[in-house]
């Protein structure tokens, strides 16, 4: 009987990805849902009816390759961001501070008045900050979504998830000092973390271009090359124990700023971008519990609510001056709605570092399993509200 459970175990992944990779097929060409909101939902129904088979550990095959496909996303995420877009706009970088940190007061307070830790409050309101660069991504591939509000949407989730790493890290390091009382050890899960992961990726961005220049294969190797080094990076990060959010994003801006030019064919490194991609949305909802969606469920709504409010409005009140019409405004605060892989994986990061705060953000578990489903819906609504997509030809 053992054997035949590790068996089942060694078969799970390999078949929960596949089922969800056909049933994201069947049901997007059915409705036209985005196939990573499907992802998701088979990824947690499958998790929750067999959960001694999707267990997961720091060291486990899956972990690795699911970071590794975050860390192509930051990369592809990073690379689209054009900083010169917002030194010649800055109402666009404006719009992403105040957004951000109008998400995160509104958070810390609800949570604060229900009676949550204010820590626990701190650490909710930093992750609630931001909005998932995958999901975000992915949606715009797949509608091959173009135009004003697509670009600062890209730009605007770049700002709030490194603003949201940022503060994070920061309230981390607090939540050790609190727990442990040492000075440095407070220090170097903060400040040192995040300069460090954001040194690493600038220096990997620079310095590969110009070794693939200096080759002369930069046309042909480049997609290669990226990928090998931001599995490279995801290794190097998580033994050290950076921030793979923060060097693989760097890394794709500074490459993008190196003059490096991708073609259209090397969008989502392929075939097996593709299959990591599967990976990632259906192991980031598997790490979620049932028992915990259900008890933070009515927090979570709340907080969801007034997430959405606040982004809603920061980006409609700034949609003018930044040079929009209210419509397009309004439509990018809408598409900032999807947050799931980030936080999960922000989380289970902080986890293997021995600092477990799961079981005190069970409100932060139903706003997640919720935006994996509806979040990607609500941003493909918004990109086709503001007339930016194009028909998928099947």
């Amino acid at each position: 009987m053992p054997d035949i459970l590790v068996i089942s175990a060694e078969v799970a992944w390999p078949l929960a990805i596949l089922l969800a990779w056909l049933a994201g097929e069947f049901i997007h060409r059915w409705s036209g849902i985005p196939r990573i909101s499907v992802y998701g939902l088979v990824g947690f129904l499958l998790a929750q009816g067999f959960p001694d088979l999707f267990t997961t550990d720091s060291g486990s095959p899956v972990t690795l390759l699911a970071n590794v496909a975050f860390g192509l996303i930051l990369f592809e995420f990073g690379y689209r961001v054009n900083l010169n877009w917002l030194r010649i706009n800055p109402w666009i970088a404006v719009t992403g501070l105040v957004e951000s940190i109008a998400t995160f007061a509104a958070v810390y307070f609800i949570a604060n008045m229900t009676g949550m830790p204010p820590l626990t409050s701190l650490l909710l309101a930093s992750l609630a900050m931001s909005t998932s660069p995958a999901g975000v991504l992915r949606v715009i591939d797949e509608q091959r979504s173009s135009g004003q509000v697509t670009e600062r949407v890209l730009h605007i989730v770049a700002i709030n998830c490194v603003l949201a790493v940022f503060v994070y890290k920061v309230v981390v390091g607090f939540w050790v000092f609190e727990t442990s009382g040492s000075l440095t050890q407070a220090v170097s899960h903060s400040f040192i973390e995040i300069i460090a992961s954001a040194l690493l990726g600038v220096a990997l961005g620079a310095l590969m271009p110009a070794i693939l220049r200096r080759l002369g294969t930069l046309a042909r190797d480049g997609s290669a090359a990226f990928a090998l080094t931001v599995v490279l990076l995801v290794a190097i990060t998580h033994a050290a124990d950076l921030s793979p959010v923060l060097a693989t994003l760097t890394f794709g801006l500074t490459a993008r700023h190196s003059r490096v030019a991708f073609t259209r064919t090397q969008r989502n490194f392929g075939a097996i971008g593709e299959l990591l991609t599967v990976l990632l949305f259906v192991f980031a909802v598997s790490t979620l519990d049932w028992d915990r969606v259900v008890s933070g469920a009515w927090l979570g709504m709340i907080l969801l609510l007034a997430r959405f409010v606040v982004k809603l409005l920061a980006t409609g009140a700034f949609a003018h001056v930044s040079g929009v019409p209210w419509k397009k405004g309004f439509a990018t605060g809408i598409a900032l709605s999807p947050m799931s892989v980030f936080v999960i994986l922000l989380l289970e990061q902080t986890r293997y570092m021995g600092i477990v705060l799961v079981d005190e953000l069970a409100a932060l578990a139903a706003m997640t399993l919720f935006m994996e489903v509806i979040g990607p819906i609500i941003t493909q609504r918004a990109l086709i509200w503001a007339r930016e997509t194009h028909k998928e030809e099947h």
